[in-house]
């Protein structure tokens, strides 16, 4: 597929006719391609740049409000969680800089990817920036999960051990080991092959000829699964603590209040996250260990090669697409998930979540503005500083800055 019409990343729609008709397409799309192309190409390109700046907005504005908030000396107690979420930030970053570039010039190029790359070196570093800064924010998640778990079900041990040093050596290895393990293709183990439809390059999923390919691409989706089990258990454990705490807390002081207040928070959060992260990597995942056992790759659907039908070859290749918009798209949500979108509108779901559950109830008598005018002015300092390791331990991992 040569044409910009044919293998123009617009959702699929009606797979089974489109397919019945790939091969009379494809000519058709090739005569066409000076006129109607054109037209096709200007809304082809339009996803990407989008993408593109939305991602930079807002991990920009993230890293801002983060690097503001460490500065705090009031914020000692949150540093983890802020080296953790401008981590994210930073990653999923550099993420978009350096491959949607490379995608919006391939897209100007009429989907040739050899006229912007003919020595084929480009695709490599490609291949590269996408297992790199696909695997590094599942691992960064799976990192802030297991810190939020340890600040809420052992805040002691968490207070005493859990120091900013110890946070930076775990996101160093974090990205060196994820940086080495993208690097195995260009050492010869694995293989980055041109994905359809010609505007971007990753792991090979059908190439079992290839020294190590299969292994390399059964361990990127591996460790994509492993690490989303560990953030999904670590929130789950995260949740049961905070709700079961939350019950036998006495909910006559104000202090307990808050602490309601910020329960419920913190697990309409926990509930986002683990709801983006699921819908924006499982279809990717899922979809590269069943073309991993196929052998099956989404290069082969410009020359309809594989074990497959053509039917359902196209088919794979347009979901392939579409789930790995998906886990792009993660990297322009993260931002928001975490941190931007608290503020906004976290506290209008919690007003939603306080009619249904048993633990907020106390919490519609009053709304947040009056909790947090009524505890600057308490003056039971003795009662303040002994919650103030379990409130200190719930904001350092959820608390925006």
């Amino acid at each position: 597929m040569t044409s910009k019409c044919q293998s123009s990343d617009v959702l699929p729609q009606n797979l089974t006719a489109r397919t019945m008709m790939w091969e009379k397409n494809v000519s058709k799309s090739s005569q066409d391609s000076t006129g109607n192309s054109a037209s096709c190409g200007s809304v082809s390109v339009l996803f990407p740049i989008v993408m593109m700046i939305t991602g930079i907005v807002g991990n920009s504005l993230a890293m801002l409000l983060v690097s503001s908030a460490y500065r705090k000396k009031e914020n000692k107690r949150k540093k983890s969680f802020l080296l953790c979420i401008g981590s994210l930030a930073l990653t999923d970053l550099f993420g978009q800089l350096l491959t949607s570039p490379i995608v919006i010039s391939v897209y100007r190029a009429d989907l040739k990817w050899k006229r912007v790359d003919p020595s084929g070196t480009l695709c490599a570093f490609f291949g590269v920036c996408m297992t790199t800064f696909g695997l590094c924010p599942l691992f960064l998640a799976s990192a802030m999960a297991i810190e939020r778990a340890l600040a809420i079900t052992a805040p002691h041990w968490y207070s005493h051990y859990m120091k900013t040093s110890v946070t930076k050596q775990v996101l160093v290895i974090i990205w060196c080991l994820v940086l080495i393990f993208a690097l195995l293709p260009i050492a010869g183990v694995g293989k980055y092959t041109l994905q359809w439809p010609g505007s971007w390059c990753f792991i090979s999923t059908g190439d079992k000829d290839v020294t190590g390919n299969t292994f390399f691409a059964t361990t990127f989706a591996a460790l994509g699964i492993f690490s989303l089990l560990v953030t999904l258990s670590c929130n789950v454990v995260t949740i049961r603590a905070l709700v079961t705490r939350c019950k036998t807390k006495p909910s006559s002081t104000q202090s307990s209040k808050q602490w309601e207040r910020l329960t419920t928070e913190t697990v309409i959060q926990l509930m986002g996250i683990m709801c983006v992260l699921l819908t924006c990597w499982s279809p990717l995942l899922v979809l590269m260990l069943k073309m991993i056992s196929n052998h099956t790759s989404s290069h082969q659907c410009s020359s309809a090669a594989g074990s497959l039908s053509p039917q359902d070859l196209q088919m794979d290749c347009n979901f392939f697409l579409t789930a790995i918009r998906l886990a792009s798209l993660n990297q322009i949500l993260d931002p928001w998930v975490y941190l931007l979108l608290r503020e906004i509108l976290l506290r209008k779901f919690c007003q939603v979540a306080s009619a249904v559950s048993k633990c907020s109830l106390d919490v519609q008598k009053e709304t947040p503005l009056d909790a947090i005018n009524k505890k600057a002015i308490q003056n039971d300092s003795v009662h303040k500083q002994s919650l103030n390791v379990e409130n200190s331990n719930l904001n350092g991992g959820q608390e925006e800055p």
